[in-house]
């Protein structure tokens, strides 16, 4: 009793921190850069444009935190949460700790589904980014669900499945990209396949963060199934759940944010692999503190690596994409040297 309570007064702890973390990290990433900038100018800013009191900023100034700097990072961390979120998801679904969607190929067929949409002009204009993106996730996740079915329905035969669904549709993408679009298409889209945030909007920034917030609280609300999943579908259906219309719902709601997220900032790979793991360090395997805290932890990593990817390499900026990966896979590799008389 006494280390139960112990670990829920540190997770109590966790979360009361971790969204004065969050801020404090958006607010002190905008400040990262050429511009001479300090926290107090970007709250001044903000609140200039909320109506608080003016901003001593030039206008060059505001618009570099308003326009430029503070809707990327606010996507950044929303990417962020929403991709660990849907690692948390896919492991405790699948019951597989490789889960991920970038793994299961949902990042790949969404990458082919917008990719479609820019290059190839798909639906000819009825179709958005976000909805290329969302059919392409879902087509690429029945591939997997198909081809693991038919090979066993096993977590190990899934991964695999996954693995073959992300080359195929890996390569579908590079071969309308280089089929398809001039040389600076091709560019662009490259760039952005490895993971850019580098045109980020307000608008991406409500649309996404909507899609989100609206994701975490279905799963935070159907937590407590999250947790007999663990134990298994048997044990989940002795509970009275609804097993195949949980897995789907869950399942499709994981695709669609997935989609939504690669639409605006491209395939980010191991964010959803690795975090989950931390926040269940952390934590524990209860999806109630589980969920919200590898979202806090997501949004708080992502804010960072951007901020690196975007001036580490000034004038030049590193795809974020690949910075994760580079941060990701010596993470994965040291939990998995951890775990390994697990």
């Amino acid at each position: 009793m006494t280390s139960r309570r112990l670990a829920l007064t540190r997770a109590g702890l966790l979360l009361t921190a971790a969204p004065v973390v969050v801020l404090l990290s958006v607010a002190g990433a905008i400040t990262v850069g050429p511009s001479d900038l300090s926290t107090a100018d970007v709250f001044g800013v903000v609140g200039d444009r909320l109506g608080l009191g003016p901003s001593d900023l030039t206008l060059i100034q505001q618009g570099i935190v308003w326009d430029l700097r503070l809707p990327r990072t606010l996507l950044a961390g929303i990417c962020g949460a929403g991709l660990a979120i849907c690692g948390v998801i896919l492991q405790s679904m699948l019951r597989n700790p490789l889960a991920d969607p970038f793994v299961l190929g949902i990042s790949s067929g969404a990458s082919t589904g917008a990719v479609s949409i820019v290059v190839l002009g798909v639906g000819g204009g009825t179709l958005g980014l976000s909805t290329g993106a969302f059919l392409g996730a879902l087509a690429s996740f029945a591939l997997v669900m198909v081809l693991a079915s038919l090979s066993g329905g096993t977590t190990d035969r899934l991964v695999l499945a996954g693995i073959a669904a992300t080359q195929l549709f890996s390569a579908l993408t590079s071969f309308i990209v280089f089929t398809a679009a001039d040389a600076e298409q091709t560019r662009g889209v490259l760039f952005w396949l490895l993971g850019s945030l580098s045109a980020a909007s307000w608008g991406d920034v409500a649309v996404c963060g909507s899609v989100v917030l609206a994701g975490l609280v279905v799963c935070f609300s159907t937590a407590s199934w999250l947790d007999a999943f663990a134990f298994g579908s048997d044990a989940a259906a002795t509970l009275g759940i609804n097993v195949a219309l949980t897995r789907a719902l869950l399942l499709v709601l994981t695709a669609l944010m997935t989609a939504v997220i690669v639409s605006v900032s491209g395939a980010i790979g191991f964010v959803g692999l690795v975090l989950p793991h931390l926040a269940r360090a952390l934590v524990g395997v209860g999806h109630r503190l589980l969920l919200p805290t590898s979202a806090l932890i997501g949004a708080v990593f992502l804010v960072w690596v951007d901020t690196a990817a975007r001036t580490l390499l000034d004038p030049q900026e590193l795809p974020v994409g690949v910075a994760t990966a580079l941060i990701g896979v010596p993470a994965f590799a040291l939990i998995l040297l951890r775990n390994r008389h697990r």
